[in-house]
């Protein structure tokens, strides 16, 4: 029997000796982050169910996209329905949007979620078949400032963390009728290559083409470098809002590059779309990525909205901020450890241990009633700040000592002014 955990996937654990991007306190640590900088920019919190219809994500993701064709994780419930594990964020927020007539409260909704997703897809570092975005989305603004201040919002926070080698790249793949007339001519340059494309090129070629300007395979790649550019069939109107985003960039001196290959990977993008990289990930470098989406809802049933949004790999961050060295807080440690002498003592530093945690204090105390070496081990192995053993002279007299594990040195104090002399420390 084999009870290990199904490849892919892991556990996120206290403290993980062996990937230290694992550790709960790291995560605990980057989500507060996320949340506080996420209300800084007014955008509030919406969590939707880990499961959809099916249906959902065929129609908004796309029939052709990897994600729909290869990755999804698809079953049928007990009445028949076929459901899917959401494979990204976007599409069940635009089906809570519809569904709760959101569109009623306000002329513009800033949502933003901390969830898993799941992807059957090859496990690689930084790549995941249950993986946690944080991700956002933006309904009803259709302006320029909108798509720059989600990457705004994206920069502050990698900037606040720390991160190092960041690269915004940028690029517009218009609308319906630019698309269009992007694609006759990609068509035309990809058929000369026919028989040099990938296969999983090959089969894209007739789907959908723009895809194969995303493809990782190095013959792909040599191929497309010399592709048209869609910068070159933009509208006007297409052309002006990309050039509004570009002013706006260096407006806030958010350094970019346009990247003309940047076609993203899901089917409902239009105009803008993005993706910021570090170089600390091998070919898996990207920690975040969107665009605008504003035919979607519609799409879906819903209100002809403009939108714009982004999704984050929170491991792909992680491991980010370990691979570069960041200042990194700690994992949990109490601020004192309790050790009772006897059944009184035990009785008393019970009621203290309440107490203490009562004023904001992180306590624990032994239980085990093992020999005082034992658990003077145990308090080193929990990284215990402060120790106080507490026995009957302690009682009696109500005093006690205490001692910072640190340098041994020692304090007396009385029983009830324990938490003043840890605050003062």
């Amino acid at each position: 029997m084999n009870l290990s955990v199904p490849p892919g996937v892991f556990d996120i654990i206290p403290q993980s000796a062996k990937e230290e991007w694992r550790s709960t306190h790291l995560w605990t640590y980057l989500e507060g982050l996320i949340r506080q900088i996420a209300a800084e920019y007014g955008f509030q919190e919406i969590r939707t169910p880990i499961f959809e219809r099916t249906e959902l994500f065929h129609r908004s993701v796309g029939e052709t996209s990897d994600i729909v064709s290869k990755e999804m994780y698809t079953f049928l419930d007990k009445g028949e329905r076929s459901m899917s594990l959401r494979p990204e964020g976007t599409a069940p927020v635009m089906r809570s949007f519809i569904e709760n007539q959101m569109q009623q409260s306000a002329p513009v909704h800033k949502l933003f979620y901390i969830a898993p997703m799941f992807r059957y897809e090859r496990a690689q570092a930084g790549r995941y078949r249950q993986h946690h975005q944080f991700g956002a989305e933006v309904i009803g603004n259709g302006a320029p400032e909108q798509d720059v201040e989600v990457i705004d919002l994206l920069y502050t926070l990698y900037n606040r963390i720390g991160l190092k080698n960041l690269q915004v790249n940028i690029n517009s793949i218009g609308d319906v009728e630019s698309r269009a007339a992007f694609r006759n001519a990609l068509l035309e340059y990809l058929r000369q290559h026919y028989d040099a494309l990938s296969a999983d090129s090959k089969h894209r070629l007739e789907v959908n083409p723009l895809r194969i300007l995303d493809s990782k395979d190095p013959k792909d790649r040599e191929i497309t470098k010399n592709a048209p550019s869609i910068l070159t069939f933009l509208n006007e109107e297409c052309r002006q809002h990309f050039n509004r985003v570009q002013e706006l960039l260096k407006l806030l001196n958010i350094p970019f590059q346009i990247n003309p290959m940047l076609v993203r990977g899901l089917d409902y993008y239009n105009k803008t779309v993005f993706e910021i990289t570090s170089g600390e990930l091998g070919a898996q470098n990207s920690i975040a990525g969107g665009g605008r989406y504003d035919g979607l809802l519609k799409t879906l049933g819903g209100p002809d909205l403009p939108s714009i949004g982004f999704g984050m790999g929170i491991e792909r961050v992680l491991q980010t901020m370990i691979n570069q060295g960041i200042s990194l807080p700690e994992s949990y440690h109490p601020e004192i450890f309790l050790i009772p002498m006897g059944e009184a003592a035990k009785e008393s530093c019970f009621s203290l241990l309440h107490q203490l945690r009562q004023e904001g204090i992180k306590a624990q105390m032994d239980f085990s009633d093992r020999k005082l070496n034992k658990v003077m081990q145990y308090a080193n192995q929990i990284r215990a700040a402060h120790i106080v053993v507490i026995g009957d002279d302690e009682l009696k007299t109500g005093e006690v000592e205490i001692k910072k594990m640190s340098t041994g040195e020692k304090q007396k104090t009385s029983y009830t002014q324990i938490a003043k002399v840890l605050r003062e420390k």
